[in-house]
């Protein structure tokens, strides 16, 4: 799976990766529902360092469409609020 880290690039990760992201999503929008930007904020920099830890760097010039999109840890609350639909700020993409 490709996943775009704003601002950055992107990453190949593996699905034990996206098990682990979908598991910091919940907790993200757990903050967003409590109002907590400063979670959110630890959260969204805990998974853009779980891809850059776990996955591997995509050629600048490739062109490979992003499965999953990580916003950049300083989003605020109400942007969050923006990005979030019934999924998440990631959505729940199938692990096979």
């Amino acid at each position: 799976m490709i996943v775009r880290v704003m601002g950055e690039g992107q990453y190949r990760v593996e699905d034990d990766v996206v098990e682990v992201l979908n598991q910091l999503d919940d907790q993200a929008a757990q903050a967003v529902e409590q109002g907590d930007e400063e979670n959110l904020r630890r959260l969204l920099d805990l998974m853009a360092s779980t891809v850059r830890e776990r996955g591997g760097r995509l050629a600048d010039d490739d062109l490979s469409a992003s499965d999953l999109i990580i916003p950049p840890d300083d989003l605020s609350l109400e942007e969050a609020k923006e990005l979030f639909s019934g999924e998440g700020l990631i959505p729940d993409l199938p692990v096979a």
